[in-house]
Formats: C-alpha cells, structure tokens, sequence
C-alpha cells in the first residue's frame, strides 16, 4: 500500500472505540454479572423470568460491543446498535421495578436512608471487581436497587455518548461521505502534483534556453 492510499484509508476508516474504557460499558459488565448472580439467588428455577432478565442485561453489553466494532466503517449501525443496548437495559430495569412492586419491597428514593450511599457508590464504582463480593451478601431489595440505579446510570451515559457521536455523523457524515471526501482529495493530491512538475518542467526550459542562448553569443 503507497503513502496515498494508506492516506485515504485513514480518512475513510474511523479509529474504533475502546469499549472497555467507557463507563457506561463497564456498568453493563456489571450488571449483566449481577443479573446472572441475582436470578440465581432470588428466582425460582424454571421461571421465564430468568432468562429475560440475563438476556437483556447481555444484549445491553454486547451490542455496546458490536457496536464500537462496526463504527469503524458505519457510525449508522453503532448507533443503531447503541439504541438496542439501551433498549435491552430499560426492559432490564422494567423487570427489577416489577420485582421490587410484586414482592412489595422498596423502591430507594431521594428520602431513603440508604439512597446517598448508594447512589455515591454506583457513581464511584464503574468495575466488576468493585461489586462482586457483595452478590452473595446483598438481599433482594438491595441488589434490585443497586441494578436499577446502574440502569438509569447506564441509559443517561449512553444518551450523551449518542449525542456526541450523532454530531460527529452531521459534521463528518458516513462511510460514503468519507469515501467520496476521500477519492476528492486523492485527485486534489494528483492534480496539485501535476501541478507542480509542469511548473517545475516550464523553468527548466527556461533555463535551458538562457544556457543556449548564452553559449550562442560567446561564438559569436
């Protein structure tokens, strides 16, 4: 590959995410292993719920995964897949909140004693180390809450990263725009070169002729 081409190909290429540095990624991580530790202990086997509730908190981590994956060449798809992991973790906190309602346990809001703590706690805490040896000791109630708050944490993180990337979309537009800017300033390259030879081509000439002439008059 010449130095134009990889040139181009960088231009049309975007440089990928590294998933396992974002944030909200890392509380998916979370919350998929805390949804698996949680059914275990809580549902009875055999429930459909179960699979629901791991399936959609999988489906919340692994499209963000795809996602960064398949933006490199479709900004289109990484949203389109962005939309279906926060889809898949707000039906995973749909299944908590109906947990929580069902069994008649508490929903922790702003007035609950254990509210600030958790909520500095999730805020703090982005590792699955961070939280894993709580999953045995947790009850119900509190690992449904702590689930809840990573999902609203997760959805209002990924809402801004969308943003962020459906600005770049209008400003650099997709993989078509970027080829098309590409292949544009491809030819721009060859023509200035063009360019500068003719120019470079028409002074030689020119001196050629101012030799010529010179050696002309001494024989004179």
């Amino acid at each position: 590959m010449n130095e134009e081409s990889s040139k181009a190909e960088k231009q049309v290429l975007r440089k990928q995410a590294n998933w396992e540095d974002l944030y909200f990624y890392q509380k998916t991580n979370v919350l998929y292993q805390l949804t698996f530790a949680f059914t275990k202990r809580f549902l009875t086997r055999g429930d459909r719920t179960i699979d629901q509730m791991v399936q959609a908190a999988r489906s919340g981590k692994q499209n963000i995964v795809e996602g960064s994956a398949d933006g490199v060449t479709s900004m289109e798809m990484e949203l389109k897949l962005l939309n279906v992991a926060r889809s898949s973790i707000k039906e995973l906190k749909e299944d908590y909140e109906d947990y929580l309602t069902s069994r008649h346990l508490e929903r922790w809001g702003m007035k609950h004693v254990r509210y600030d703590g958790m909520l500095k706690f999730c805020r703090k805490h982005n590792r699955l180390e961070d939280y894993q040896s709580f999953f045995d000791k947790w009850t119900d109630e509190e690992m449904a809450n702590i689930a809840l708050t990573l999902c609203h944490m997760v959805d209002k993180m990924m809402t801004t990263y969308q943003k962020q990337l459906e600005e770049k979309f209008i400003t650099e537009g997709g993989i078509k725009e970027r080829m098309t800017a590409a292949r544009l300033g491809y030819r721009t390259n060859q023509r200035e070169e063009i360019a500068r030879l003719k120019q470079e081509l028409e002074q030689a000439k020119r001196r050629i002729a101012e030799l010529e002439a010179k050696l002309a008059s001494q024989y004179r």
